[in-house]
């Protein structure tokens, strides 16, 4: 490509500070330096993640002017020194949980999912190789990397780590769910938990996350999905991707894993807690017999005996799924039709209608809004 070696002008969001709607403007992005790639993004969508750092909800992880976005997909527009696994026209999907395929954590297959070096870490704004950013704006201001991948751009840079090279005929809108939140959600049912044929679930928080672990459990089998969101709208949308029965919590009148108990003959066999809530985690911990969960920062209050049921804590980061060596097979299942990808997206838009975008997430009205930005 004419642009290979040389600095890219584009359009990216960028983040000012906490709450401030993101400007659309053109930034400077750097080639690609040893084990780097640098991407031009056709498809970028938003996770509650994002949300919570735009707010800055976390003092401690806030880092301005930044470029937001970890849910991409797109083609390789060239490579850095050292890069043999990928090339120039690729199909890309963007990982916030990279897989260096070196280190110890990544050569041990079972045991976890977390690269020593590329691991998930919101604190990190820069590059791994020389603690500097790639993107700089109008004014030469440096503007900070998020969550190893920075996708709100027609341009970015990743270590070569944090890119999944998948199928040449793959549709890309539908493949940048991979990126995080289907991932997740499918990786918990079928990788932490590894739901079988007639066990029960039960999913708190019916968002991207928490509807991405019913898709998993129906592909698995599940004889009874119990779909929990304080959103009545979001009963539909369960239904549609596989929950037998919904429970809103406003609606009843006794406490919601009395209710599971209930209807599940004792407790479910499995539990996700996907809503960030440390009251909705402890009523996911009591509905079950044995349950994995995605935890939040905060301490959750248990009673010793209350592991004497048989009940387990798990988490499960990026769905326990090994980015770079696992996840063309999950773009498989979803090519032949074994995931529906469908569902989850409620919205599209133009990239420069972004901030409408997180509106609707804001509002609840949106699962996955897709940005195009070609």
């Amino acid at each position: 490509m004419a642009s290979k070696g040389k600095v890219i002008s584009c359009r990216a969001a960028v983040a000012y500070g906490p709450g401030q709607p993101l400007v659309v403007e053109q930034v400077q992005v750097d080639p690609p330096q040893k084990m780097e790639v640098r991407i031009k993004i056709l498809f970028t969508s938003i996770c509650h993640t994002d949300l919570s750092a735009w707010k800055g909800e976390s003092e401690a992880q806030r880092a301005y002017p930044r470029i937001l976005g970890h849910e991409a997909s797109g083609v390789v527009e060239s490579v850095g020194e050292g890069v043999i696994d990928m090339k120039e026209g690729d199909q890309v999907v963007a990982i916030f949980n990279g897989e260096c395929g070196e280190r110890i954590y990544c050569k041990s297959s079972k045991k976890t999912n977390l690269c020593g070096k590329f691991r998930v870490n919101p604190f990190k704004s820069v590059m791994e190789s020389d603690g500097k950013c790639r993107f700089r704006n109008k004014d030469g201001i440096p503007i900070y990397h998020f969550l190893n991948t920075s996708t709100f751009t027609e341009y970015t840079v990743v270590d070569s780590a944090c890119l999944v090279k998948i199928d040449s005929h793959a549709s890309l809108d539908k493949m940048t769910l991979l990126s995080c939140g289907v991932s997740t959600g499918l990786g918990a049912a079928w990788n932490t938990a590894d739901v079988q044929t007639g066990e029960t679930v039960a999913v708190f928080g019916l968002g991207a996350v928490g509807l991405a672990v019913v898709e998993g459990a129906r592909t698995r089998g599940a004889s009874k999905i119990i779909g929990v969101d304080i959103n009545p709208e979001k009963r539909i949308k369960g239904e549609a991707i596989g929950i037998t029965d919904f429970i809103n919590p406003k609606e009843i009148d006794v406490p919601v894993h009395e209710k599971i108990r209930e209807m599940s003959e004792g407790g479910v066999d499995y539990s996700f807690e996907c809503a960030g809530n440390m009251q909705v985690l402890r009523e996911a911990f009591l509905s079950t017999h044995d349950f994995g969960i995605h935890p939040t920062p905060k301490l959750l209050s248990l009673h010793p005996m209350e592991l004497f049921d048989g009940r387990r804590i798990v988490a499960s980061v990026f769905g326990d799924f090994k980015g770079k060596s696992q996840l063309p097979f999950l773009a498989e299942q979803c090519m032949a039709g074994v995931v529906k990808l469908d569902e989850f997206i409620t919205h599209r838009l133009p990239f420069e209608k972004i901030n409408e975008a997180f509106q609707l997430l804001l509002d609840g009205k949106s699962l996955r809004c897709l940005l195009h930005l070609s």
